[in-house]
């Protein structure tokens, strides 16, 4: 248990904040639109008001928190910057993507939760203009606001219409298909069969985000869910003007036609930010993917594993970090991580590709592997490289001792590891905290020790 407290706690903490958040906003808001303000609404609409609001602040919730943990470039910062204060902070960044992933569940579900309850909202919508008795609440509240008077509560205007043409005639409803077709290709195309077996359709249909945050930007603008206006409600509170509808406007009563506005849209407000980190991010790595790589080197390996040996002027790395790799002549959009399996100490950096896909295949090709001749340096292709960015492997030298495990291309992440440990002891680096570094893999049983315990 105090191991699992040690390795997981972090983890459990920011999880179940994380979900707390979600279950005080959910409440929240749900309760935010039993208030008498909505009164005439939920005549209309019943709970299904609430049910449709309340997710749809946890979207916001979360939708802000999609992008953040793909700033690759603001986690290694965030990374180095937390690494002296806590090596336990630290880590969790390297679990961006499993957040990333438990943020994009979460919008799944709220998304489904919002549109059942919009699809119930939109027939109560219906049923109150089909139901032409006057002396129904809700179809007199429908009748408010019609010609030119902008003081509507039904934004379905006539009885002549459907649900159907409404949602494809508005800006909440177009806005609403255009994100949830989107969201529907993003979680089905990232499938770990989709992503291993076609990984261009995960890539391509993942670019779809853009359309999602348009669209939910957009989405509020339209201002379909609408509530009395204060001043109205001051004046004409529905606890005692409800039921004296029949009489509204006339001299008999005190009680005025109800108006009615709809709240301001208020997701950009929580995505504005993260879009904008965002938006810094991609600036950065087309800065990156600009500058010139020189390759000096290819080796092809047993296996098909292909070597690439590069430099690019200013490059910076680490033990265990890990770039992405295009090449324009493949793909102009596709960018594949890899590790590097050189050390800091080399005046070069490389990275060992194992042959899988086409994109790899492509890449193999390229760089002559599929011809007997030696390849002639102006005929190879170009590359840019965005990184290094900061793993977990990083820490290595900050422990006494430390066990490495890995199996087939697996290794890969520890070969810049042991590079760098032979360099540091024919150098004769007293610095190095490390006493004992023990790689094991089925190929491979070797101890490194060094410093005075060796």
């Amino acid at each position: 248990m105090g191991n699992f407290a040690a390795n997981e706690g972090l983890s459990t903490f920011v999880i179940l904040v994380w979900l707390g958040i979600n279950a005080f906003l959910f409440v929240n808001f749900y309760m935010a639109f039993l208030v008498e303000r909505w009164f005439y609404t939920r005549v209309l609409l019943g709970h299904a008001l609430s049910w449709a609001r309340a997710p749809a602040a946890c979207l916001n919730f979360n939708c802000m928190l999609i992008l953040l943990p793909v700033c690759r470039n603001l986690l290694s910062f965030l990374r180095g910057t937390i690494q002296c204060c806590s090596r336990t902070a630290a880590r969790q960044l390297d679990r961006n993507i499993t957040f990333h992933k438990l943020v994009a569940y979460m919008i799944a579900f709220h998304t489904a939760v919002h549109i059942v309850a919009h699809l119930f909202n939109f027939e109560y919508f219906m049923d109150a203009q089909l139901n032409r008795n006057s002396r129904l609440l809700p179809f007199v509240l429908s009748q408010i606001g019609s010609g030119d008077n902008a003081s509507f509560l039904n934004p379905i205007r006539s009885n002549e219409t459907n649900p159907t043409i409404t949602m494809f005639t508005t800006i909440a409803g177009l806005t609403g298909v255009a994100i949830t077709l989107a969201l529907i290709l993003i979680i089905t195309s990232s499938m770990e069969v989709i992503r291993r077996s076609y990984f261009e359709v995960f890539w391509y249909t993942h670019h779809l985000f853009i359309i999602f945050f348009i669209g939910l930007v957009f989405h509020g603008f339209g201002r379909i869910v609408r509530g009395q206006t204060a001043t109205s409600l001051e004046n004409d509170p529905p606890s005692v003007c409800a039921n004296q509808f029949e009489d509204w406007g006339t001299s008999g009563t005190n009680c005025s036609v109800p108006v009615f506005a709809g709240n301001p849209p208020m997701t950009w407000k929580w995505v504005v930010g993260p879009m904008f980190l965002y938006l810094c991010e991609r600036l950065v790595r087309i800065y990156r993917s600009h500058q010139k790589v020189v390759i000096t080197k290819v080796v092809m390996h047993p296996s098909k594993t292909l070597e690439l040996q590069m430099k690019r002027k200013g490059f910076h790395m680490e033990v265990g970090q890990y770039v992405f790799i295009q090449c324009p002549s493949v793909s102009r959009l596709e960018w594949h991580p890899f590790t590097l399996t050189s050390a800091p100490e080399e005046d070069y950096f490389s990275a060992h590709i194992r042959i899988v896909g086409d994109w790899t295949q492509a890449l193999y090709e390229a760089c002559g592997g599929d011809k007997n001749e030696t390849q002639e340096a102006w005929k190879l292709p170009k590359l840019a490289i965005d990184g290094p960015f900061g793993t977990a492997s990083e820490d290595v030298f900050r422990y006494e001792v430390v066990m490495l495990v890995g199996a087939g291309i697996g290794v890969t992440p520890f070969a810049s590891i042991l590079k760098s440990v032979w360099y540091k002891r024919i150098q004769n680096n007293q610095d190095v905290f490390t006493k004992k570094l023990p790689p094991l893999c089925p190929q491979m049983t070797l101890i490194v020790g060094f410093g005075a315990d060796d």
